[in-house]
């Protein structure tokens, strides 16, 4: 882990399940070279924890806003963290 990565605990609302967020998500932050995961919750949101560059982090944060074609996202959050170091990849957790 670089000494200036940061992480980012993200909740995405809106029409984001079942619109290939989560798959995207991935591909995205894969990318752009983060790791951590993306999942359903059962609330209908997507969470998303990513670690890595702030700049890439900034990039993707700003990718969730608005997702996949059929996404219809109405609200991101993102709350800022150390990074753990704890992740090797970005997938998709279940």
């Amino acid at each position: 882990m670089k000494r200036d990565n940061e992480c980012a605990h993200i909740i995405v609302t809106g029409r984001v399940q079942g619109v290939y967020y989560r798959a995207t998500a991935e591909e995205t932050a894969r990318t752009l070279g983060l790791t951590g995961w993306v999942k359903n919750r059962g609330d209908g949101n997507v969470e998303i924890l990513a670690e890595g560059d702030r700049a890439a982090l900034e990039n993707f944060i700003n990718w969730c806003h608005q997702g996949p074609p059929l996404a219809r996202v109405k609200n991101v959050s993102a709350d800022w963290q150390p990074a753990t170091g704890q992740f090797s990849t970005f997938e998709t957790a279940y």
